[in-house]
């Protein structure tokens, strides 16, 4: 199991973890920190400069989950984490990886009162550092105040938030034990989703309203918005599977088999292993059962119609292009077979 402590900067994440393995029995403490620290030494220059946090490296986000897996494999019970996440898709993304290998989390929130957390800022300091390194890590934990405070929307709903604000960290950690005790701060509600071993075919359906807006879905496992759909099982048919997982994620029974839209080949890139993609159509909704949609809690977390132009910001480009040709199809009448996200000749 993992203890996921978050917070933003000078909330007390690392303290109250430190002090928390001394509390819950058989506990590790791992910190992500030192993943990031290793890939900057590790990663060239030239790729380091081109983000502004090592968040912001796919390599990070894998490492983190992957190291995670391999320490409790090592070590079993249970391991605190204290690591800022303020961007949901980051959240997803790992918390989804860790939710694939079966992996429990139990995520919870240091959230003291804005005042309290400047004064922290404004009196840390940085054993053995000099005053301008000391300046520079103030300047940042105050630019990432905003951050979180529009975060703090989805992670009010999502963790089980305590005010520390005038806890000592002893206090805050017997807090945090007594909440995975009692299960107050409860197992985070996330599908677990087997990572793939080889190529998948994965149906996803496409579904309008009366103005041409297409039907597009946010999953809790993962970045980024998506069509309805999912993985096609061993033995069934495509069509049969998007019909299928648009009744499991929205509680809507297509009367017909929906029509072929788009065939794309998706290239393996490490690591992930690539496969066939396919969209269909799935009509038009009327308004009434668009009214009824009903989501599923663990899998996805809010739906929409958006225009193409939405759509554009919304979904991983690699999606937007399959959507675009998509609907090139549906206004042409044929259905296309890409490569990557772009029609064959």
């Amino acid at each position: 199991m993992i203890v996921w402590i978050n917070g933003t900067f000078s909330a007390g994440k690392t303290s109250t973890a430190r002090e928390l393995t001394r509390i819950l029995p058989d506990s590790t403490l791992y910190d992500p920190e030192l993943v990031g620290d290793a890939l900057r030494r590790l990663l060239p220059r030239k790729r380091l400069a081109e983000v502004s946090d090592y968040q912001d490296l796919p390599s990070w986000r894998r490492l983190v989950v992957d190291t995670a897996a391999a320490m409790l494999a090592e070590l079993g019970g249970v391991l605190v984490v204290p690591m800022t996440l303020l961007r949901q898709e980051y959240r997803d993304e790992i918390f989804g990886g860790l939710a694939a290998r079966r992996i429990p989390v139990r995520h919870v929130l240091l959230a003291p009162a804005e005042t309290i957390l400047r004064h922290r800022i404004a009196t840390r300091r940085e054993p053995g550092s000099p005053e301008e390194v000391d300046l520079h890590v103030r300047q940042w934990a105050y630019d990432h105040i905003p951050v979180y405070r529009q975060a703090l929307g989805w992670l009010t709903a999502d963790a089980h938030v305590i005010d520390n604000g005038t806890l000592s960290v002893r206090q805050t950690a017997e807090l945090i034990a007594e909440a995975v005790r009692t299960e107050a701060a409860g197992i985070c509600d996330i599908v677990q989703t087997p990572e793939p071993t080889r190529e998948t075919v994965a149906a996803g359906v496409l579904l309008f309203d009366d103005e041409d807006r297409v039907l597009l879905v946010d999953p809790t496992y993962k970045p980024g918005w998506e069509f309805p759909g999912g993985v096609v099982e061993a033995g069934e048919a495509p069509a049969r599977a998007g019909v299928r997982e648009v009744a499991e994620e929205l509680g809507i029974d297509l009367d017909r088999v929906p029509g072929l839209l788009v065939v794309d080949w998706e290239p393996p890139v490490r690591p992930a292993y690539g496969g066939l993609r396919l969209l269909f159509d799935g009509g038009r909704l009327s308004a009434g059962a668009a009214a009824r949609l009903r989501l599923p809690g663990p899998e996805l977390r809010a739906w929409r119609f958006a225009t193409e132009a939405e759509a554009a910001e919304l979904l991983p480009p690699v999606r937007y292009e399959r959507l675009r040709w998509a609907l090139r199809a549906r206004e042409r009448g044929r259905p296309l077979y890409l490569e990557g996200g772009a029609p064959t000749p």
